[in-house]
């Protein structure tokens, strides 16, 4: 190994440079860095105890509390790969993701106790609950690993719905850290920045956590986001940076409405879906802010684009691409290789850098179809202007993104599909004001079976993650069909979008 690069190192340093700052606020707890690496060096002891080695893989189902960030970084002190597991899964949707990252083992904050007991059960691997991780006698510092090594493994639907697993390298982490908090961003390390974005998330953890953590600022946690929640937090921490997703911005406007004691917002920043143009203005004007739009993936740990001090802002953009990272559009119709456009042409985003993860776990076949010429296609439709600026027009893939998380209709369908009263179902995204866009099934029943639309959201809740289940239900006679007998879901969203 001629190069070592840990990810640990974030909050390694910090705890060096800043050992007496507040790192952490949860509740009426306040960490400081040197505490908090500490606590993550007694975890990494831990769970060598319990058989992990490097390399190995560990699964993580916390909250935004304060244990998962002790947990996190003591997986990585230890050299192993975390794998942060979607709290709003049922237990077989969390025991596929721990059966195919071949976890070793999950930590399991005891408000997910049930399920994460239910999940590793069927999986076949232990659960331990991050309080048993302390105490030991902490590991000197981080394992070394290579730059090339994976340091997470963040999973995410494809094309066909079956979640995988976004091998992302320690390179991958630490440098869109980097660009995030030095580059992007105005960021500053007396910042005050609000945890409300799920940590399990890939915005959360690299803009949030990662970027809060390299520059020795402070992370107020929130472990359950309401707009009157938020505010009355950002106040009473002082608050200065708030990273979210749309229907954040939506509840916070919403809430702020009668309210004089507003948080001194300095730095705002939008992602996981476009942000309506209405309520960045209206946000704007009633915070004496700016929001910052961008744009990226999991596969791109996440950031690729923001809209950037530097380059100045355009609203309904996201923005230039970030230092290192370079993002053009090409001909989406061209699968086997890539063909760029010139700016102003519609087609598909493209994306090449040191973001770029490292491909999909154990999944050759697919990393090859996503990763072409050392590009990776985003799926995602959008232009990109002669001064680089560039818009996500449309979704090449039928993607739903309610709420900042995205659902794959197939999946949604699947699981409809095995409903004795339907015969056939297609899954559509339709505007939502809360949530961005809505899960509506339009669904063609079975005459001789009796069901209601308020049946079949209720069986399907049982059956599905709560962001994924249906909150609209419509029958029809028949579902329109295109020449090659495909479903022409455009015909649907024109009818039901409204």
């Amino acid at each position: 190994m001629s190069a070592t690069l840990s990810l640990a190192a974030v909050l390694a340093e910090s705890a060096r440079r800043y050992p007496q700052k507040i790192a952490v606020v949860d509740g009426e707890q306040r960490v400081s860095y040197d505490d908090l690496w500490r606590q993550a060096r007694s975890c990494a002891a831990a769970l060598r105890e319990l058989g992990v080695a490097p390399g190995d893989r560990v699964a993580l189902q916390i909250p935004n509390v304060v244990d998962f960030p002790r947990v996190y970084f003591g997986v990585l002190a230890l050299g192993a790969v975390v794998v942060p597991v979607h709290l709003l899964l049922t237990a077989d949707e969390a025991a596929y993701t721990l059966k195919d990252s071949g976890a070793r083992l999950l930590v399991c904050h005891p408000s997910q106790a049930a399920m994460g007991a239910a999940a590793a059960e069927i999986a076949g691997i232990p659960v331990v609950a991050p309080g048993e991780l302390l105490g030991a006698e902490p590991v000197r510092s981080y394992a070394s690993c290579a730059p090339e090594d994976p340091a997470v493994v963040l999973y995410t639907s494809g094309t066909t719905g079956e979640p995988k697993g976004a091998v992302l390298t320690h390179l991958n982490l630490v440098m869109n850290t980097m660009v995030n908090v030095f580059d992007a961003n105005d960021a500053r390390s007396s910042d005050v920045v609000l945890g409300c974005l799920p940590l399990f998330h890939t915005f959360g953890q690299t803009v949030g956590m990662n970027g809060a953590f390299r520059l020795g600022a402070t992370l107020v946690m929130l472990a359950r986001f309401t707009g009157e929640a938020a505010l009355d937090l950002m106040v009473r921490e002082k608050v200065t940076v708030f990273h979210g997703v749309p229907t954040m911005y939506v509840a916070l406007l919403a809430a702020a409405a009668g309210r004089s004691d507003l948080p001194q917002l300095r730095l705002c920043i939008s992602g996981g879906a476009a942000l309506p143009l209405p309520v960045l203005e209206k946000f704007n004007a009633a915070f004496a802010t700016s929001i910052f739009e961008g744009y990226g993936l999991s596969e791109t740990s996440p950031t690729a684009t923001t809209n950037q001090p530097h380059f100045g802002t355009r609203a309904g953009t996201v923005g230039h691409a970030v230092w290192g990272v370079e993002v053009e559009v090409a001909r989406p119709e061209i699968e086997e290789r890539i063909e760029l456009l010139p700016p102003g042409e519609l087609g598909e985003i493209v994306i090449r850098g040191h973001n770029v993860f490292a491909g999909y776990l154990n999944r050759p076949a697919d990393t090859g179809q996503a990763v072409v010429d050392g590009w990776f296609r985003s799926g995602d439709l959008g232009t990109k202007t002669e001064d680089g600026f560039v818009t996500i027009v449309d979704r090449k893939k039928d993607l739903v993104i309610r709420g900042g998380f995205n659902v794959y209709p197939r999946e949604v369908e699947e699981a409809l599909a095995r409903h004795p009263g339907v015969v056939q179902v297609a899954v559509i995204g339709v505007p939502d004001d809360v949530h961005g866009e809505e899960i509506c099934a339009v669904v063609v029943r079975d005459q001789e079976v009796p069901l209601t639309e308020q049946e079949l959201m209720d069986w399907s809740r049982d059956r599905l993650g709560r962001h994924k289940y249906p909150r609209q239900v419509r029958f029809v006679d028949a579902l329109p069909l295109g020449p090659s007998h495909k479903v022409l879901k455009r015909e649907l969203r024109r009818r039901f979008a409204v």
